[in-house]
C-alpha cells in the first residue's frame, strides 16, 4: 500500500501563509516517490493578508483553509478531522504562514501559542513515533508544540531564529540549504530551503532529502 503523507499547510503565499515554492516541492517529491498526499490546514482566519507584490499589509480577511486550497487544487481537509491514524507521516512547508497561522512564533517568539489543532496533530504523531517534516521557519512551530521532548531541528545558520529555538527548548543544528538534520529518536527531519535559498533549485535538493528521509522512517 501507498504510504499517506499528510502536507500541513497555512495558507497561500510565503509572506502571509505557506511558501508555495517548498510546498509544490514537497508534493511533487512525495508524488515521484508513490506517496498518497493529504493536504490539510486549520479552518481559520490568516494572521494578516500581504499584499506579495508591494510586500505591504492590506486590510483584507482571508481564511488559511480557503487559501490553501488553492495549492491543493481543492483536495484538502480541514485539520480539525484529520487523525493521526489517518496518516503514516506528516510534513510542514515554510512560509510566514507557518510561523503566523500554524503558530504565533513570527509575533511572539519564545511566548508563542501553537494553533489547537496543529498542536494536537504533531503531538500526536510524536507520540505516536511517526515521522515529521519541517521546512524553512516550520521548525519553529514544531518546536514549540513540543518544547517539553527537546526536538533536535534546523533552520540554517540564522543565529537569531536558532537562539529563539533553543530558549523554547529545541537544539539547533546548523545546516546548508542542501542538507537536512534527522532527530531519529523522535523521528523528526529539518531542512532549511528559503531560510537560506536563494533560489528554487536550491531548496529543491534539501526538500527531496527530507521527503526521502521521512518516507524512509515510516
Amino acid at each position: 500500500m501507498s504510504k499517506k503523507i499528510g502536507v500541513l499547510l497555512a495558507g497561500c503565499g510565503v509572506y502571509d501563509g505557506s511558501e508555495i515554492h517548498e510546498a509544490v516541492l514537497t508534493m511533487l517529491f512525495l508524488d515521484r516517490a508513490g506517496a498518497d498526499i493529504i493536504c490539510m490546514a486549520p479552518n481559520m482566519e490568516q494572521y494578516d493578508v500581504i499584499d506579495h507584490l508591494s510586500g505591504t499589509e492590506t486590510s483584507e480577511k482571508r481564511n488559511v483553509l480557503v487559501e490553501s486550497a488553492r495549492i491543493a487544487r481543492g483536495e484538502i481537509k480541514d485539520l480539525k478531522n484529520v487523525q493521526v491514524s489517518d496518516v503514516d507521516a506528516i510534513i510542514i512547508p515554510g512560509g510566514f504562514g507557518a510561523a503566523k497561522n500554524l503558530s504565533n512564533f513570527a509575533i511572539n517568539n519564545i511566548q508563542a501559542q501553537v494553533h489547537p489543532e496543529v498542536q494536537r496533530i504533531i503531538t500526536d504523531m510524536i507520540n505516536k513515533q511517526k515521522p515529521v517534516g519541517a521546512i524553512c521557519i516550520a521548525p519553529a512551530t514544531l518546536t514549540k508544540a513540543i518544547a517539553d521532548k527537546h526536538p533536535e531541528v534546523t533552520i540554517g545558520n540564522d543565529q537569531g531564529t536558532a537562539d529563539l529555538i533553543e530558549k523554547m527548548g529545541g537544539k539547533h543544528v546548523v545546516c546548508a540549504v542542501d542538507q537536512i538534520h534527522i532527530d531519529r529518536d523522535k523521528k523528526i527531519v529539518t531542512t532549511p530551503a528559503y531560510m537560506l535559498g536563494p533560489n528554487i533549485k536550491d531548496i529543491a535538493i534539501g526538500i527531496e532529502k527530507l521527503v526521502t528521509e521521512v518516507l524512509a522512517l515510516i
